[in-house]
């Protein structure tokens, strides 16, 4: 062999070795990122063509694929499609568009995962029609169908999640929608659909339950201005704050009252237990200010506020702000002015409290399983950080118990089970309806569930719906669907 041939051969071996590498990184290491680019048309094509996995709740599908007589081969259908939208969404090959699990999940479920590579070339070898994932989700159907069947035809929302472990274990919002409307093939219909449900002053497509247009969280929040206080070392459920009838605001002229419009409970002062026992706003806005916009925010980063989660349906994030002057802080002392929440955020709150001050990072799947029904993905539990000291904890338990015991949250009562619980009525301007909200958890000493409810337009009922008689009642039916498991 001459030189100038030999140097070919190595120029040649080198050239090959990095298309190799390169086409190995483009199939293998970065295929994952590719799959889930929205610019990548092909992606959504092939998953088409594929027998799409199906999504699995409690052992059975509520998303699944039949053979289909047109183009697309495969025809999407959804069980109990308004029960589950909020969870399956709905993937559509006419408009080439997905939400949901079927979006975030859908390289598994249309067999495009980086992961399946290997599944994939088996099956190309032994002559095997493609097949996607089926993917296995944390939700339970029963706990599901309760949450869905209270809160029935009140706009809102509804989440449940293992204190535990972060599992999610329903996710329910009203109004709701019929997947299988705009899974169809037929363009002109879907279409002529998803541009009634946009028009719908309702919102039927919004996920209330993570997102949405979020809503002030009324008193639910004195958990965190309560937990702010005892993290703060400086503070016991014991200690007593200042009791008039009214509180003018810092720098203001604004005059805000107790829900009674008169003292909290007798006497010139009131303590922190006290006052969250029977939710009164003027003693947790003096609180807010004595401690001060900072750490009030800090404590609310501790249980996930300002901050997205990817479940791995991606949430919107609960705000409380920076900067705020005292005024405005003593707002959220209440849970009012600029501070919102959704009933994921709210979830948390309660099960990082039920879980001695730890609170987990909230998931939705399970596994994802092959078409030969190997285990190809498993999801583990992940520690989002400590709130609270336990022995805190275990105080903001006793307060939380006190609340639906002997407070103003008795409609979450269950029988023989401690529940520990706090309702919330946020007001949105003088003529609007209220927004009714309850977060808690049970059993107290043993928690196997936290929920939140939040019902928007007052519950039908403008500004005489009732927290404790509207949105505590959803999360006992929740929670007693958990514990009749």
């Amino acid at each position: 062999m001459t030189k100038e041939l030999r140097r070919l051969s190595i120029l040649m071996l080198f050239m090959f070795l990095a298309l190799f590498a390169s086409t190995s990184w483009i199939q293998v290491i970065n295929a994952e990122q590719l799959a889930q680019n929205p610019r990548n048309t092909r992606a959504l094509y092939d998953s088409y063509e594929v027998q799409r996995g199906s999504i699995i709740a409690s052992g059975s599908a509520i998303a699944s694929s039949v053979a289909s007589d047109d183009v697309y081969s495969w025809q999407r259908v959804y069980t109990d499609a308004d029960m589950w939208a909020p969870v399956t969404g709905y993937i559509n090959p006419a408009l080439g568009s997905a939400t949901g699990i079927e979006q975030a999940m859908n390289s598994y479920l249309s067999g495009t995962a980086g992961s399946q590579f290997l599944s994939r070339l088996e099956r190309i070898f032994t002559g095997q029609p493609p097949r996607g994932s089926n993917v296995a989700l944390t939700l339970d159907a029963s706990v599901q169908r309760a949450a869905y069947e209270a809160l029935g035809d009140l706009e809102g929302g509804v989440l449940a999640i293992e204190p535990s472990t972060g599992r999610v274990l329903a996710m329910v919002t009203s109004p709701s929608y019929d997947t299988n409307l705009l899974a169809a093939h037929n363009t002109t219909e879907v279409n002529a659909t998803y541009d009634t449900l946009v028009a719908d002053p309702l919102q039927p497509l919004s996920n209330r339950a993570i997102g949405g247009d979020l809503n002030p969280p009324g008193s639910t929040f004195k958990l965190v201005i309560a937990s702010a206080a005892l993290a703060s070392g400086e503070y016991t459920p014991e200690s007593t704050l200042p009791n008039p009838a009214t509180y003018t605001l810092p720098q203001s002229s604004a005059v805000i009252y107790n829900d009674t419009r008169g003292t909290c409970g007798p006497g010139a002062t009131v303590t922190i237990a006290d006052a969250l026992r029977l939710s009164c706003n003027i003693p947790m806005a003096e609180l807010a200010v004595e401690l001060g916009d900072d750490a009030i925010r800090e404590e609310a980063e501790r249980y996930g506020f300002n901050r997205s989660f990817e479940l791995p349906l991606v949430s919107t994030p609960s705000s409380y702000p920076r900067a705020l002057d005292d005024a405005q802080t003593a707002l959220t002392g209440f849970g009012q002015g600029q501070v919102t929440a959704t009933p994921l955020q709210m979830a948390m709150v309660s099960a990082g409290i039920a879980n001695g001050g730890v609170v987990m990072s909230p998931r939705m799947v399970d596994r994802v399983i092959a078409p030969d029904l190997s285990v190809q993905e498993t999801y583990d539990d992940v520690e989002f950080g400590r709130a609270l000291d336990e022995e805190l904890a275990d105080q903001m338990v006793a307060m939380m118990v006190a609340n639906v015991s002997e407070g103003i949250a008795t409609g979450a009562r269950i029988d023989g089970v401690d529940v520990a619980g706090k309702t919330g009525t946020a007001e949105n301007g003088p003529d609007q309806p209220y927004t009714l909200w309850f977060t808690g958890f049970a059993p107290a000493e043993n928690p196997e569930v936290a929920v939140a409810v939040v019902v928007e337009n007052g519950g039908g009922q403008g500004q005489s719906g009732s927290s404790n008689l509207i949105a505590a009642p959803i999360a006992k039916k929740v929670m007693e669907a958990v514990l009749n498991r």
